[in-house]
């Protein structure tokens, strides 16, 4: 089962996105820790998922031992709670093992409740012992277990199109921009509980619009031409915002399932803002949508084989999702099958998918520089998967440190290996620096570890810089230790070998109480700013503050009482053009 602290668990990337776990009172209580299992590894598994219970039909079956219906309930709530993100909906495994009935009736109920009660050096949790369960809990789901997995509902178009709205056909829509925002300069950032985004100029630091969207955004994503921002809740709401319109607000909205994490539009030449497309958790499939409007257009299913023992999985999740560059394509990223899908859609109701096997739990990633080449995150396999996207080809699977969790990663020209992308990592205090340049001058460090970095610990969510900076941002968000959590580190990119400073973003915030976790570094369009978020509780203060990339001093602290749990942020340009 997956490990929830009492405290609000959050999965971002993400942002994030990613599970993390806030409180104001995490310090009153130490949390339970496993042997072998990093607490930062923990909490990117904490996360509950968006799915009701109640969308999911009970299934008592007679095989398994006597539950109540209200002890089902019970049972199915926190199941879906704790246990749903690593072990899937369905039970049949993802980065937790299977607990399928044909295993848990041969483990039986004693067996099972001392299991759950003290845990395992694997990662799974001592819900018991820690307090988190009840005795009675801990019966309750150990015969649960033994029963059929309760299945939430299919979503298909006929309930997609029940939830489509065009708030603003494209016809009364702005034939300019009606405001005089920098929209190159526009920041999205997600205010995760409060199931919003606020839209801040990066000129005047002030909010321009909060636009209420899906639960926990857990992207952001611009239309090739930058007028259209595109984002996506783990709820899977997905909101169309104009950014032409006097005060940038929603003109669609669509939901695409019950869970998901991906979203991104059309921008190869002759298809911009054309289409767009969103991945879904549950149920496992991708629906490609018009641009303009958000209206379903196709959907297909990613249910089928992984890439290694070629067993048929009925969850596999659509990760991240990233707009080729070299042909109509979008490349689509499968977490628990490990594939990644060239979906070209030149002609959608002839639809054309190149499958490329790489490798299993396929996460987050980003381009090379020169947007050929995309690298991904297998992060439970402790890879990096490099594709081809011109020949549609799998390049190489590059073993680097303990679950890598790059983001987009970041691009930088190394002063002895040349053009190079790193990652930080989850598990490991380590930053991996992978050259990628086949060319003949860097051809023998092309698609290789060519350093590796020692950061101040692992929980690395997000790591960045910019073609115009000097220098290399790492945020250690899931760290257990605060000093570490509530701190970034940066490199000189000149001179990696110096080591790093550690700058005390959440000090410079000055929000008073709370977890105060410092996450995802974001420049600004001119690449002399960074931005950071300062993520406290919802019911405490949290901030922006930005900071000056050449001095590495404190430049500004956004303070409002609308930044409710600010997470991820995303710079117009900088998305819109994959610069990172």
């Amino acid at each position: 089962m997956k490990h929830r602290y009492r405290v609000i668990a959050v999965g971002f990337a993400a942002l994030v996105a990613l599970p993390l776990a806030l409180s104001g009172a995490m310090a009153a209580k130490k949390q339970p820790t496993h042997p072998g299992t990093p607490e930062e590894e923990l909490r990117y598994k904490g996360a509950p998922i968006p799915i009701k219970p109640g969308e999911a039909k009970e299934a008592i079956t007679p095989k398994g031992p006597r539950l109540t219906p209200a002890e089902f309930k019970r049972a199915k709530q926190i199941f879906f709670e704790r246990c749903a993100g690593c072990h899937g909906v369905l039970r049949k495994g993802a980065t937790g093992k299977p607990l399928t009935p044909d295993i848990t009736r041969k483990k039986g109920t004693d067996y099972l409740k001392v299991f759950i009660n003290y845990g395992s050096p694997a990662g799974m949790p001592n819900w018991g012992s820690s307090g988190e369960l009840s005795a009675k809990d801990v019966d309750i789901m150990a015969r649960y277990l033994q029963h059929e997995p309760p299945v939430p509902p299919e979503f298909g178009m006929k309930e997609m199109k029940a939830t489509w709205k065009v708030h603003v056909p494209v016809k009364d829509r702005p034939k300019k921009q009606l405001n005089n925002i920098n929209l190159d300069n526009l920041f999205s950032v997600t205010l995760r509980d409060a199931g919003q985004v606020a839209l801040i100029d990066g000129d005047t630091k002030k909010i321009v619009n909060i636009v209420k969207t899906g639960y926990a955004v857990h992207i952001s994503r611009l239309s090739s031409s930058g007028r259209y921002l595109y984002v996506i809740g783990r709820d899977a709401k997905v909101n169309l915002i104009d950014l032409w319109m006097k005060k940038p607000d929603t003109v669609a909205e669509l939901k695409i399932g019950l869970e998901a994490r991906s979203v991104e539009s059309s921008k190869y030449k002759g298809f911009e803002d054309r289409y767009a497309i969103a991945g879904s958790y549950w149920p496992p499939q991708f629906v490609i949508m018009d641009g303009y409007t958000l209206e379903p257009l196709k959907i297909v299913a990613t249910r089928g084989m992984t890439v290694d023992t070629q067993e048929y999985h009925p969850e596999p999740r659509v990760a991240s999702i990233v707009a080729s560059h070299a042909h109509p394509e979008f490349v689509v990223n499968v977490k628990e099958t490990g594939k990644v899908l060239m979906v070209n859609f030149s002609d959608i109701d002839n639809l054309k998918v190149t499958s490329i096997d790489a490798a299993r739990y396929l996460h987050d990633g980003g381009w090379d520089s020169t947007k050929r080449y995309f690298l991904v995150a297998a992060n439970k396999s402790n890879k990096i998967v490099v594709v081809d996207s011109k020949k549609n080809k799998l390049v190489k699977l590059i073993d680097v440190g303990k679950i890598p969790h790059p983001g987009r990663g970041a691009n930088f020209k190394d002063p002895k290996y040349g053009p190079v992308w790193a990652t930080g990592h989850l598990g490991d205090e380590t930053i991996a620096v992978i050259g990628t340049d086949p060319g003949w001058r860097y051809k023998k460090h092309a698609w290789k570890v060519v350093r590796t970095l020692k950061g101040q610990g692992g929980g690395n969510l997000f790591i960045k810089t910019h073609p115009k900076s000097n220098n290399l941002w790492v945020d250690t968000a899931l760290n257990p230790d605060p000093k570490k959590s509530q701190s970034v580190v940066v490199f000189d990119i000149r001179n990696l070998d110096k080591g790093y400073e550690v700058l005390p973003i959440a000090e410079w915030a000055d929000v008073g109480e709370g977890p105060k976790r410092v996450v995802q570094p974001e420049y600004n369009k001119a690449g002399d700013e960074v931005w950071f978020s300062v993520w406290n509780g919802k019911d405490q203060q949290s901030a922006i503050v930005i900071v000056d990339d050449k001095t590495r001093k404190l430049k500004h602290v956004i303070k409002d009482k609308r930044l409710i749990t600010p997470t991820g942020k995303f710079n117009v340009y900088n998305t819109q053009h994959d610069i990172y």
